[in-house]
């Protein structure tokens, strides 16, 4: 039997700041004999996203940052090629968070096994059939509860959580939908693609005088991807009684300074506003009525996506500190393999 080999990036340093090329290195294993139980598995895409680098230091967080010399977990979705599980077969399309690596042999536990559906990529499980789509449910239901009629302010639209957000909002009642983004283009296909009322380019101004002139009568919801000046912009925007669900702090994530915050939290108080952060792994019950919900939506065509895609194992940190920086529309994948 032909050697079964592996090419995995890991961390080689703890990023200070931005990340860089030598915080990171490929090595090439080969595996040992299939034991019982195991499973071999080729990918065909993997994910990076921006909370890898939270864990790419070793600050607390919600989830134990990677060590040194570890390979990079994350999403990919990928078929087995090689098994001893009849659960888990050959030619079997599975998902699983071994992360940054073009092929991968483990415990058949670790993969969970997906359905295919006639003429949709592989690559949706990892973003608007997958964590993605779930991401923007539990934020808008559990975290916000958005309801009928509702404003809601996006920050980081045009990312791949963003880009959900604002279609589920609309599916789910919102009246109004105004996202942020980085560029003319993105914000273009914000409100041409992806249904949101209004967007604006945070570059080009001012975000709470932006997001005042986008939201004349408020906002009602705010959908955080970014924190910082976006978090300060929806305090001033909120009218009584908003609702925040705080995802993600993305301008932040590569600061070696301490950041001021927000200038205006008295208004928490006096317009009785609810901030709450969340992480996915306390909502994964929602998970069924979730993909019932989004299955219905993408069969009645409700539902548009974007992905940007880097070829090869070897353009892994490529995407990641592309993404990183806002070089992405939609989701950021890495295609390893044949799909």
């Amino acid at each position: 039997m032909a050697d079964f080999r592996s090419t995995q990036i890991r961390l080689a340093a703890r990023p200070t700041g931005w990340p860089t090329h030598d915080d990171f290195e490929t090595v090439e294993v080969v595996h040992p004999d299939l034991k019982p139980g195991q499973v071999r598995v080729r990918n065909a895409f993997v994910s990076v996203d921006p909370y890898m680098r939270g864990r790419m230091s070793d600050a607390r967080s919600y989830v134990a940052p990677y060590e040194i010399g570890q390979t990079i977990a994350g999403g990919a979705v990928g078929r087995v090629v090689e098994s001893t599980v009849s659960e888990v077969p050959v030619g079997a399309t599975v998902l699983h968070q071994h992360g940054w690596s073009d092929a991968v042999q483990a415990d058949a536990s670790t993969f969970r096994v997906v359905p295919e559906t006639p003429g949709l990529p592989l690559s949706l499980r990892l973003h608007i059939l997958g964590m993605t789509g779930l991401t923007a449910y539990v934020g808008l239901t559990a975290i916000a509860g958005v309801k009928e009629g509702d404003t809601v302010f996006v920050s980081g639209a045009a990312g791949a959580v963003g880009t959900a957000v604002g279609q589920v909002a609309k599916l789910l009642g919102a009246g109004r939908v105004i996202g942020s983004a980085g560029s003319a283009e993105k914000v273009a296909l914000l409100t041409e693609k992806y249904g949101y009322d209004a967007a604006f380019d945070y570059k080009q101004g001012d975000v709470r005088a932006q997001l005042a002139d986008a939201a004349p009568a408020g906002i009602d919801v705010f959908f955080d991807n970014v924190g910082g000046d976006h978090l300060e912009a929806a305090l001033a925007a909120f009218n009584d009684g908003g609702r925040a669900a705080l995802c993600g702090a993305i301008s932040v994530y590569n600061s070696t300074e301490r950041t001021p915050g927000p200038d205006n939290m008295s208004n928490i108080i006096t317009r009785s506003l609810t901030l709450q952060g969340f992480t996915l792994g306390s909502w994964l019950h929602l998970a069924p009525e979730f993909q019932e919900k989004m299955s219905g939506w993408f069969a009645d065509g409700r539902i548009a996506y974007d992905e940007t895609v880097y070829d090869g194992i070897d353009r892994t940190v490529d995407a990641f500190l592309d993404m990183m920086r806002g070089a992405n529309t939609g989701k950021m994948l890495v295609r390893v393999g044949e799909v």
